[in-house]
């Protein structure tokens, strides 16, 4: 009988598994398998596994095994079993596929409401803390209304009469969305320019404005002149304008770059379609989710964070996928069903992509801690990106497999092969010259990340003028351009001071003495300058500079004789036009002059304006990146403990994943200022980029050493981590490639912020991809052997093993047996 069994086995080992997906009835078989197949009936008798209920012996396949119930044959159970889970299982899977269609029919078309909930003022992303949002909350007291500036200057070569600019200045005064009168025309000292400055309401289209301004002076303005819409309401235009690709173009470009990369992976039709597909329905029910937490007030939501979300999910989402992808066809390989190869999936890929998931989502979320509003609401927008793309890749993906079964593959089917014991290919051979050369190969590669961190030098992420923040050429930067070159650069973008009554006079006299200063006046009860006894006294109000919103024609801003500065609760203010532009390096040092003057005048005294809002958003950036720092690398330290069940391993892979970020912010350095010429970068472009480099690249070291940890536990640390390497390779460069190809779509959209934090994370998880998971790590790893798992038992040695290296069992076999004891 033993015999017989064994001629059983032998027949079960030798077939193709993938007969075992067919239910057919048994064929006639000769003598030989027909004592199999009674030996077989009588072990399966005797396991408990008899006849079914109805007395029925199970269908058997061509080869003597018993056939999987699924594909239109019973389980063995009673008749029909098999298929009655088949339909329920496909209309399960129908059911989710509806699901998320329902979800993406819903999400889809709010992209185009997302504007409705955004907002690009820098202000409104300054901690309530901050001066300039409580300087900010003064200055609207003394206004009536809440108006944006848009500084028009006219440039002729010759001189330019300012009575020829009339009908410009009549059809100004008509454009809908003018709050106010206009100041000007001012002519310059040469002669050759004019400035007007138009109050804009501040909850009109901005946008729209500005263009229908930009028009109307085009066709008015004396033959040979040059108009130019610029100041605050300019800049915002042109920055809206910038992000208007978001929708459309940015995910166009990463959607086209994504299908080439999986046409080249799978040599498949329906796949890629299929990978992506479940992408585009995360993005969709995680913008939905962003809208209404935006609408509700919960975030606040600008063009930047929008561009970053569709991006992290397309790619997060494909990555995900790709995994899943690689276990569902490694079942199919074995020979499994399709239910039953997505199940096998699901159980063996879950793990790495719940966890990788979990850091990635931990980390961004570690960022509701920084006080600036637009770091604070990037958190929560990215990590619902993230749960959605994981939701995604572990429903509907699986569902749409389910039911597509190996025909997803089509033309390339998977093939039914035998269970292979040793990987081979190109990620093997890799995997073979690691083990061979560990500490060589990892010493290299440290030493050459090491050098790439020397650029960190060349970084200059001190902030960027406004005028740079779109790349190209813009009207906006043009036009401040030429009014700093007729004009106080801060003309239409004043700082502001808010004083003591008592210490107003005393405190204007100061200010107006402060290096780059162009001129100052405290404000009266019509937004005008106010006379004070030193103007009085000395017969001129030459300081006086035009202010936004009152009056019209070459004299406005002209003081009367007898004009007190408006007072509100015993406070008065002080409007200022700087020299330099009000968003450069040089505007900041003044602000930060007249903060010490006002503050020693009257202690609890306020700076605001346009130049200190860049700079206390400067500043809050810089302590934002030492606050989320450490929270990010602990969060994520811990969740990797947890997830190897190791301290040393977690420790390394942060360490190394550190290498990576440091050598990527150093060659981006290097690009920004040798390549691009960029003239610096904003201060959270490092911190924005830390966190998704550390979380991301945190991601493939999960990728791989969950599945070292797997082989590890049959084969022993080091060929566990050749194996590891060389069957997760392929799979997780795909990965990677995908991931950079998204993250470099950010080019696309004309905004540096986002270039740069494109260049950053595509280089950066090209990096992590190519050679810290595919050198660095597993050459450690093997260097350290089984004591990189410390201090879980899989680090210990078996306590019967020799103290010293004798002639025996390897070092694998040692451990594989001190794991089994």
């Amino acid at each position: 009988m033993n015999e017989k069994r064994s001629a059983v086995d032998g027949r079960q080992t030798s077939a193709a598994p993938h007969a075992s997906e067919s239910a057919a009835a048994p064929e006639a078989a000769g003598p030989t398998e027909a004592a199999a197949g009674a030996a077989d009936r009588t072990a399966k008798h005797r396991a408990g596994g008899g006849p079914g209920a109805l007395g029925v012996p199970r269908a058997r396949n061509g080869s003597g095994r018993r056939a999987r119930g699924g594909r239109g044959g019973g389980t063995g159970r009673g008749p029909g079993r098999g298929t009655k889970a088949a339909i329920g299982r496909a209309l399960a899977a129908v059911a989710i596929v509806l699901l998320w269609l329902g979800v993406a029919g819903v999400g889809g078309p709010t992209f185009g409401k997302l504007d409705e909930v955004q907002s690009n003022d820098q202000a409104s992303f300054l901690p309530a803390s901050a001066e300039a949002t409580r300087a900010l909350e003064w200055q609207d007291r003394f206004r009536d209304s809440s108006t944006i500036p848009a500084v028009v200057v006219v440039e002729s070569e010759s001189a330019l009469d300012p009575a020829s600019l009339a009908p410009a200045v009549d059809g100004l005064g008509a454009v809908a969305a003018v709050n106010g009168d206009i100041v000007g025309p001012i002519p310059s000292e040469d002669g050759n320019a004019v400035q007007l400055i138009v109050p804009l309401d501040s909850g009109a289209d901005v946008e729209a404005a500005v263009a229908e301004m930009r028009a109307l002076l085009a066709g008015s303005v004396p033959a040979g002149a040059m108009p130019y819409v610029t100041g605050p309401a300019g800049f915002t235009a042109d920055l809206v304008e910038a992000f208007s690709g978001i929708d459309g173009i940015l995910l166009g470009v990463a959607l086209a770059a994504v299908l080439v990369i999986l046409l080249l992976v799978y040599r498949s039709l329906l796949l890629p379609i299929t990978v992506l597909f479940t992408s585009v329905a995360a993005l969709c029910a995680a913008i939905l989710a962003v809208f209404y937490m935006a609408k509700a007030g919960w975030i606040s939501l600008d063009g930047q964070s929008q561009g970053i979300l569709s991006i992290l999910v397309i790619g997060a989402a494909t990555d995900y996928a790709l995994l899943y992808v690689a276990r569902f066809r490694e079942a199919l390989s074995h020979g499994e069903h399709r239910f039953t190869a997505v199940a096998t999936a699901m159980r063996k890929s879950a793990e790495p992509i719940l966890a990788s998931a979990g850091t990635v989502t931990v980390g961004l979320l570690c960022l509701v801690f920084s006080d600036l509003n637009s770091n604070k609401a990037l958190g929560p927008i990215a990590a619902s990106g993230i749960v959605f793309s994981v939701l995604a890749a572990l429903t509907l993906l699986p569902a749409l497999l389910g039911l597509f079964g190996r025909a997803a593959f089509w033309p390339f089917i998977p093939k039914t092969v035998p269970v292979s014991e040793e990987p081979s290919g190109l990620w093997a051979r890799v995997a073979s010259f690691v083990g061979r050369r560990p500490r060589p190969v990892w010493i290299a590669t440290t030493l050459l990340l090491a050098a790439g961190c020397l650029g960190l030098t060349q970084l200059q992420a001190s902030g960027v003028p406004q005028s740079e923040l779109v790349l190209g050429e813009t009207q906006s930067a043009t036009g401040q351009d030429v009014l700093a070159e007729h004009f106080d650069a801060g003309s239409g973008s004043p700082a502001y001071a808010v004083v003591a009554a008592e210490d107003g006079e005393a405190l204007l006299e100061t200010v107006r003495g402060v290096e780059g200063v162009g001129s100052a006046y405290l404000q009266a009860e019509d937004g005008g300058p106010a006379l004070t006894a030193a103007d009085q006294s000395a017969g001129t109000d030459a300081q006086a500079g035009p202010p936004p919103g009152v009056g019209t024609g070459p004299d406005a801003g002209a003081a009367p004789a007898d004009r007190p500065a408006q007072e509100i609760e015993g406070r008065v203010l002080i409007s200022i036009t700087l020299e330099d532009a009000a968003d450069s390096a040089a505007a900041a040092d003044t602000v930060l002059a007249l903060r010490d003057v006002v503050h020693a005048g009257t202690p609890d005294g306020l700076v605001g304006g346009v130049s200190a809002t860049a700079l206390d958003t400067n500043t809050t950036a810089k302590a934002d990146l030492v606050k989320i720092i450490p929270l990010v690398l602990t969060a994520i330290l811990l969740i990797l403990m947890l997830l190897l069940r190791s301290v040393l391993a977690p420790v390394l892979l942060i360490a190394t994943t550190l290498l990576s970020y440091g050598t990527a912010m150093g060659v981006s350095a290097w690009v920004f200022d040798g390549v691009f010429g960029f003239p610096g970068a904003d201060p959270s472009v490092p911190l924005f980029g830390f966190v998704f480099l550390v979380a991301l690249g945190v991601d493939y070291n999960i990728f791989l050493m969950t599945r070292v940890r797997e082989e590890a536990l049959k084969h022993g640390t080091r060929d566990g981590i050749r194996r590891g390497l060389a069957v997760t390779g392929g799979v997780i460069t795909s990965a990677g490639v995908v991931l950079a190809a998204t993250f470099a779509a950010l080019g696309v959209i004309p905004i540096m912020f986002l270039v740069q934090l494109g260049f950053i994370v595509a280089f950066g998880v090209l990096l992590d991809t190519l050679v810290v998971r595919t050198l660095l790590v597993p050459a450690l790893a093997h260097d350290i052997g089984r004591r990189i798992w410390w201090p879980s038992r899989l680090g210990r040695e078996d306590a019967g093993a020799p103290s010293a290296p004798a002639p025996g069992p390897s070092e694998d076999a040692r451990e594989r047996e001190a794991v089994r004891a």
